[in-house]
């Protein structure tokens, strides 16, 4: 199994260098995320996630989750993990000092989940879920209901789920079956069944509570008549300590390709008490502040599976020897050269890099837009940010967990036959990750939000949000000495990508299939041109450094290796997505359905 170690040095050249985070942590007030603090819980979650997480991916993805009777048993050690996360502090960091948390920015929190992430994705979920109901509960929830559940919550003595899909319905929540009835205490009793329910029930915690879709009896039909329930597992007694057993119940566990660690559930609701949240028939607004934190969590697992494998083959890369380099022998003390030295290890390797890397950077921007959105005083402001997390969110979903499933196959294909074989770790790696292109909103649904919702939707004005940007960053950065070059590449892809735009936009008045025809493709293209203007700034930082002198020289040099790479090998398959996307939905719809039967 790969031994992770947290890329600090990358890690700190995005935070103190090129986004700044310590400015803007000044800025809005977030003081006591000073650099000294910052750089304390970078190196202590570092130590946890290598020393306590790692060493139990690949002994929980063997052994798996135990379900006896309703009962699960999470692996080995989990659980010990979990009470050692706890006391740490790690579960509260970014939580809301009114109910015990540290009060820490929500850019600093991700930081840590990446790490998490990468170094346990599976044991990474149990807690990612909670930051998800509480989030939800934090937004929508009643002053009772904070109480009651947010302390718990952020102390980790209780865990949270979403309960949204069910066995008929997939993405389409409009006709779930689940029902919730009113009681005459204000409560309503909630009957059905659902599917997926990831960490729906475990033996981490004292209690966990479940956020349920359901649908009121006098509801309107489709999406528009869904509310959202708080259902614990049980029930807060007097003294708001778990009491008495709800009426819900883990049917069963699901026996999966990847994240084996992670408990998948069968929910089932019988005559269950659940508290309303927010109004009426609005739940899946409500959820939504829970999904989107998800597929920023979701987003990232690309990314760490992805780090995750790069170290493993990096390092196999340089230990391995196989045939000699084709200009010459560069190990010739040894029988062949490290297959580091040939071009196509290389390809694979700088392929790993680029998206890692710039992911990385995409993550960060976007947590900076969390944090502004979360803490900044300013009204302006945070709506801007709240417009820029709505553009990249399906993003940061769909293109860093495509990326991410093609880095981590890269990762297995460097170990050419050995990556195919357990023992080493790297299918793991490919396993864990083949969930995350679907789960969360799979990419085609990410990628009919962000073209049909959120750019078509609002005229072009999300995407414009953004083109500004990079459009202002390539106006300052023209005719740069070293760098000019890309630059004025990124400029191109920038103008052509609001014509585009217009394109599609225009196809699908006359026909609305278009939109579904272009979307993957769109997203897809987009993605490229978002870290193509990541890659730049971090390049720019990093020459910089590297004519001042202030930097790690060598560091700087692969910082500006990579983004050539990036420019040169990954950016122009912009053009085949361009390609795609004018090739019109016609080519995908004329075929008969009936046609398609063997």
């Amino acid at each position: 199994m790969p031994e992770y170690k947290a890329p600090l040095r990358d890690m700190r050249f995005l935070i103190d260098h090129v986004f700044d985070f310590h400015t803007q942590y000044a800025a809005l007030g977030a003081h006591d995320a000073s650099p000294d603090m910052v750089n304390a819980i970078l190196d202590e979650g570092a130590k946890f996630c290598e020393n306590v997480l790692a060493p139990l991916n690949r002994s929980g993805d063997e052994e798996g989750c135990h379900f006896d009777n309703g009962v699960v048993t999470t692996p080995t050690g989990f659980k010990q993990a979990f009470a050692q996360y706890v006391e740490s502090g790690w579960h509260g960091l970014a939580a809301d000092p009114v109910y015990g948390g540290q009060g820490l920015p929500s850019s600093l929190g991700l930081v840590i989940s990446e790490m998490v992430a990468s170094s346990n994705t599976s044991w990474g979920m149990y807690p990612g879920l909670t930051h998800g109901a509480m989030s939800a509960i934090h937004a929508h929830g009643t002053d009772e209901q904070k109480n009651t559940y947010l302390r718990k919550l952020t102390a980790g003595q209780w865990t949270g789920t979403m309960c949204l899909t069910e066995a008929h319905c997939g993405t389409d929540l409009g006709i779930i079956k689940t029902r919730a009835v009113p009681r005459a205490d204000g409560s309503y009793a909630i009957t059905g069944s659902k599917i997926f329910i990831s960490a729906g029930e475990h033996d981490m915690s004292d209690n966990i509570i479940h956020l349920v879709l359901a649908k009121l009896p006098d509801a309107p039909a489709g999406t528009k008549g869904i509310s959202l329930f708080i259902v614990p597992k049980f029930l807060p007694d007097a003294a708001g300590e778990a009491g008495e057993r709800n009426g819900v119940s883990c049917g069963s566990i699901e026996h999966k390709m990847g994240i084996k660690a992670s408990a998948t559930c069968v929910l089932n609701f019988d005559d269950a008490k659940g508290f309303l949240i927010g109004e009426p028939n609005k739940g899946l607004n409500c959820m939504f502040t829970m999904m989107n934190h998800a597929r920023l969590g979701t987003g990232m697992q690309g990314l760490c599976l992805g780090e995750a494998s790069f170290q493993g083959a990096i390092k196999y890369a340089n230990d391995r020897l196989q045939m000699r380099a084709l200009t010459g022998a560069k190990a010739p003390d040894k029988p062949a050269d490290p297959i580091i030295v040939h071009p196509d290890v290389r390809r694979m390797l700088l392929t790993m890099k680029a998206f890692n890397e710039g992911n990385r950077a995409l993550t960060y921007f976007t947590a900076q837009m969390l944090d502004v959105a979360h803490l900044s005083p300013d009204a302006e402001a945070r709506q801007k940010a709240e417009d820029l997390l709505a553009f990249l969110t399906p993003i940061c979903k769909a293109f860093m967990t495509d990326t991410g499933l093609e880095v981590t196959n890269h990762g297995m294909q460097v170990f050419g036959g050995h990556g195919f074989i357990r023992e080493w770790g790297m299918e793991q790696l490919v396993r864990d990750c083949r969930i995350a292109p679907i789960y969360e909103g799979t990419n085609g649904i990410q990628a009919l939000d962000l073209l049909g919702r959120k750019v078509l939707g609002s005229q072009g004005k999300l995407l414009r949000n953004f083109t500004k940007i990079v459009h202002k960053f390539c106006a300052a950065n023209a005719g740069h000495a070293q760098l000019g070059g890309f630059v004025a590449q990124l400029d191109g892809l920038n103008q052509q990508w609001g014509e585009l735009t217009q394109q599609v936009g225009m196809a699908a008045m006359k026909n609305p299939d278009e939109v579904g025809a272009a979307s993957v493709d769109y997203l897809m293209y987009s993605g490229y041109i978002v870290l193509g203007y990541l890659w730049l700034r971090m390049a720019l930082v990093a020459q910089a450094q590297l004519e001042s002198g202030e930097g790690d020289g060598d560091f700087c040099q692969g910082k500006l290796a990579t983004c050539e790479f990036y420019f040169k090998r990954l950016l122009p398959r912009t053009a085949a997505h361009r390609a795609a996307i004018e090739a019109g939905s016609d080519c995908l719809m004329k075929l008969p359905a009936q046609l398609f039967a063997l």
